[in-house]
């Protein structure tokens, strides 16, 4: 945190926070982050076909890579 307080405008408070945030984040699991990504997508009124096509390439992209799922595999994740 004090690199935080040395290097930005943040208070204790807001670098606390950001840390948090950005543990959360990379601490949140393949099933967690289909999930909570489904449903932010579906808020912005894409369909499934379009979250799922999203999804696949953002879970390579993370800080410890899921293997490669279809959009079955990520259906069965969302809906059961």
């Amino acid at each position: 945190m004090q690199y935080l307080l040395r290097t930005t405008s943040l208070g204790p408070g807001e670098a606390a926070r950001v840390i948090a945030d950005v543990l959360a984040y990379f601490g949140e699991g393949t099933e967690e982050y289909v999930r909570r990504r489904h449903g932010e997508l579906q808020a912005r009124g894409l369909t499934n076909e379009q979250i799922f096509a999203r999804i696949g390439p953002e879970l390579r992209q993370r800080r410890v890579a899921a293997p490669e799922l279809s959009a079955r595999q990520l259906r069965r994740i969302v809906y059961g």
